[in-house]
């Protein structure tokens, strides 16, 4: 009997893998912004459908990678329109490429959300949904922002979790241009430096003595310098959370 429902398993597991690729959604990523963050999303999606589904299984993902030197200079350029036009341009392509769902790998260009989203047909998974999901059901009600200077400073981000009821605490000039600098200085060249892990250390303390009752870590690159070990407060990591959010819809019915 045993070796039969061995026999039988060999012969019905092909069957099995065939249905699940099938069904299982194709995930269009765009990236590149930078792409030191984009590999944490790669890895994180494969190896959650892994978990999830065992064996061999890995994500259906389409990428568009960009190049981050552009993207950046059109931000500091303040051309969101000249940069909305770029990721939508980006989301289309996935689109036509078999993408059922896309994904803006970057916190900051979720500015441009509804101009990306308005280019395709297909549902743009909004990282700020993933975040504020989680930050409710940690029960948190004020959080802490880390993020670009974008991120932190323009509105869309923290008008968005407010939607959710979740207020944001910002840090203040010096502290923000720090964070910011660790950003596009460091971690965007893959310098993960011990010294700037303190400085953030510091800076959610202030944070966490005016209130705060997690810290999101709103650029996706964060997650490479700061961890749920490395501060007192719940750790809301955007990179991760958001790649989980794609699995769901991937592997949803």
């Amino acid at each position: 009997m045993a070796n039969s429902f061995k026999v039988l398993r060999h012969k019905m597991l092909p069957i099995i893998c065939s249905i699940v690729s099938r069904t299982m959604k194709s995930i269009g990523l765009i990236g590149g912004m930078s792409w030191e963050s984009t590999v944490l999303y790669y890895q994180t999606i494969n190896r959650e459908v892994a978990h999830r589904l065992g064996g061999l299984h890995s994500g259906r993902i389409q990428l568009c990678s960009l190049d981050f030197a552009q993207v950046a200079a059109g931000q500091q350029a303040d051309d969101w329109d000249g940069l909305a036009r770029l990721l939508g341009a980006a989301a289309q392509g996935l689109a036509h490429a078999g993408a059922d769902c896309v994904l803006i790998a970057t916190n900051t260009m979720h500015k441009v959300a509804p101009q990306v989203q308005a280019a395709v047909s297909v549902p743009l998974l909004h990282i700020a949904d993933a975040t504020a999901a989680a930050i409710g059901r940690a029960g948190c009600r004020r959080v802490a922002l880390l993020g670009t200077r974008y991120t932190m400073e323009q509105p869309f981000y923290r008008e968005h979790l407010a939607r959710a009821g979740i207020e944001t605490l910002v840090p203040e000039a010096a502290d923000r241009n720090a964070v910011h600098q660790i950003i596009f200085d460091e971690l965007c060249r893959g310098q993960v430096l011990d010294r700037s892990r303190q400085t953030l250390q510091a800076i959610v303390e202030r944070l966490a003595r005016q209130g705060a009752e997690g810290v999101v870590l709103g650029c996706t690159e964060l997650p490479l310098l700061l961890g749920p070990a490395d501060v007192p407060l719940p750790v809301f990591d955007t990179t991760t959370l958001h790649a989980l959010a794609a699995v769901d819809f991937a592997l949803a019915p």
